[in-house]
């Protein structure tokens, strides 16, 4: 089967039932870090980027959780920055990646805008949009990792997802896809990622990028701007990872964040979980100092003293101070007030992170850290070497699953919150996408962060 036939045929209820159920978890995933995302500065600075230059056009589309409409290109930029800002949606190992926060706010934005335009699709096209997406995105980001030296920013790869996605969406043919594809590919941004972890910014993972340069590339071929072929899909070196495309499924691979800092620091945190359910006495105040070994680039992310949200979610030793110190890391605990709690801080700067070699040697395979804990009063703890959970060998319940987009989307308030995570399960039944997912459009009024000083 071609690309194009996959694009062109694909049903969702074609898919394996794991496979619908990971790309039904990965809206409801996505949907509720966008929501807990919703009133950050990255966000909101976005969203006033947006209004301010890309006024409403041919294509309109209202901001998630913000509501004002604007050009779809705008909606895009603003969309995957937004998921992008809070660093807990899930991801894919061999493309080193994410799709989700690319694809989601894309898709979303062309659906609405095709909504406005009287265009309306059903839940169960708006999934099988999303399944073409994440699973092409994570094929091209595959092929992009296998063929370049350099480790790119997930914006490198995930406007591909957003094309063949949009390319359904829009009923392209074969001649325009593949322009479309060439485009994306050629005018993506393949962001260095490592410098985003040494110095982390609003960039982020380039999801912002992807959206934009997806949707661009789609209205660009459409207005018969040429720009095939897309080396990293249609080139021989690269073929295995499409041979199988419709046979084989990249997204049965994704994993899911528990909490909304950088994967790499993530199986420190499940260590560290571990050794506390092993010894229920464990606390901040009984540790004296805390060394994680780990593989180099989950070293690289320290982060003892961040100094903003970005550097909160790029660290390690600061989540995993607050996960000793609160209890628990959700958006509260990387933003904000409590970046700045003095009592984070200290248990913080008594952390240690080093590289071990026989970790990193088993890096990107395997993500793996191991943390010794040593108590005021002499004792030693030890935990085994661990892989994060939420991993597909070890994945997050529906009911952990739930219990996150709780936590996270607590803005949109109680009965708002269960009504749509209501609606995302169910939405392969809706009539109207858009309209059944109207909560998403709508604004979220910010709430106040504890102030735990």
């Amino acid at each position: 089967m071609s690309l194009f036939e996959f694009c062109r045929h694909f049903d969702f209820l074609d898919a394996p039932r794991n496979t619908q159920a990971i790309v039904q978890d990965s809206l409801l995933d996505i949907v509720g870090v966008m929501a807990g995302a919703a009133s950050n500065d990255t966000t909101v600075a976005m969203r006033r980027f947006a209004q301010q230059h890309y006024p409403t056009g041919v294509y309109n589309s209202r901001m998630i959780f913000g509501g004002q409409r604007v050009n779809v290109l705008g909606a895009a930029w603003a969309g995957g920055f937004s998921a992008d800002s809070l660093d807990a949606h899930e991801g894919h190992f061999k493309s080193k990646g994410h799709a989700g926060a690319t694809v989601v706010p894309a898709v979303l934005a062309l659906a609405d805008a095709q909504h406005h335009q009287g265009q309306s699709i059903t839940g169960r096209e708006l999934l099988t949009a999303l399944c073409i997406g994440y699973e092409t995105a994570l094929r091209a980001g595959s092929a992009l990792m296998a063929t370049s030296p350099t480790y790119h920013a997930s914006g490198g790869f995930s406007a591909v997802g957003v094309v063949c996605a949009g390319a359904r969406l829009l009923g392209l043919d074969e001649s325009t896809f593949r322009h479309a594809l060439g485009i994306a590919e050629y005018f993506s941004a393949r962001c260095p990622m490592m410098r985003v972890v040494q110095a982390p910014t609003m960039l982020r993972d380039a999801h912002g990028a992807g959206a934009f340069t997806g949707l661009n590339a789609l209205f660009m071929a459409m207005a018969g701007i040429t720009g095939a072929p897309a080396e990293t899909v249609e080139d021989v070196t690269v073929a295995e990872h499409w041979v199988d495309v419709g046979g084989r499924w990249e997204i049965d691979s994704q994993y899911f964040k528990p909490w909304p800092v950088c994967r790499w620091a993530q199986p420190a945190l499940t260590a560290m979980l571990e050794l506390r359910r092993e010894n229920p006495l464990l606390d901040a105040d009984s540790i004296e100092t805390l060394r994680v070994e780990t593989f180099y680039e989950s070293m690289c992310l320290q982060g003892h003293t961040p100094r903003n949200a970005d550097q909160a979610q790029y660290a390690l030793a600061f989540p995993l101070a607050a996960l000793l110190v609160r209890g628990k890391v959700g958006p509260e605990e990387v933003t904000g007030e409590a970046i700045f709690a003095a009592d984070i801080l200290a248990l913080s700067r008594r952390i240690e992170i080093v590289e071990a070699a026989d970790i990193s040697a088993r890096f990107p395979d395997e993500i793996l850290s191991r943390v010794s804990v040593t108590l005021k009063n002499g004792t030693v703890l030890v935990s085994p070497l661990t892989a994060a959970r939420g991993d597909p060998e070890s994945p997050l319940s529906a009911e952990e699953l739930n219990e996150k987009f709780d936590l996270f989307a607590r803005g949109l308030g109680h009965q708002r919150s269960d009504a749509l995570k209501t609606t995302i399960r169910h939405i392969a039944q809706a009539n109207c996408a858009v309209s059944a997912l109207d909560a998403v459009f709508q604004a979220v009024q910010a709430l106040p962060l504890a102030n735990h000083s």
